[in-house]
């Protein structure tokens, strides 16, 4: 499945009935197309609308992360999306080709030295919409963000292609 945007352009593959794989350029048309996509497969699993739209804003951040900081704004890198489906939660995952970070080294947005910057929200507003929330580093160095939202209306994992 091959999604468009006005600069960009994003290959979906469902590598199996529970797990979409989502490979993108590193563009700022990237984050729209990647939030969208999110909400249209998390509206699928049978999330409500507002958990939709929090996983979506979820992904937007991570994927926004992944382009400023991690890629550096460097088209040539990639930046990979994966969706999966297990018996109780959607699995997120958003890696880049950057040099990774420590989240111990994220200034607290809450602070109040931090509170009239106009970034940094980004990992406090993914820990808060989602159930959990972890940061790890690529085989190849870069940063791997892996967030999870219950599935609480189903009693096992969809089947992406029966959608």
């Amino acid at each position: 499945m091959l999604f468009r945007g006005k600069n960009s352009e994003i290959d979906c593959m469902a590598n199996s009935a529970n797990r979409i794989e989502v490979t993108m350029e590193t563009l700022l048309d990237s984050v729209q197309l990647a939030e969208g996509i999110t909400e249209r497969v998390a509206r699928a699993a049978g999330f409500t609308d507002d958990d939709c739209l929090k996983i979506g804003m979820s992904v937007r951040e991570g994927v926004i992360n992944a382009f400023r900081y991690g890629n550096e704004e460097q088209r040539h890198k990639k930046i990979q999306l994966q969706f999966e489906f297990t018996d109780d939660k959607f699995v997120v995952h958003i890696a880049d080709q950057g040099r990774g970070f420590d989240l111990r080294q994220v200034p607290d947005p809450l602070a109040e030295e931090n509170l009239l910057k106009t970034s940094g929200r980004g990992i406090f507003l993914m820990r808060t919409f989602m159930d959990e929330f972890e940061v790890r580093r690529t085989a190849e160095g870069g940063a791997e963000l892996v967030m999870a939202k219950k599935l609480v209306q189903r009693q096992s994992a969809p089947h992406l292609q029966d959608k």
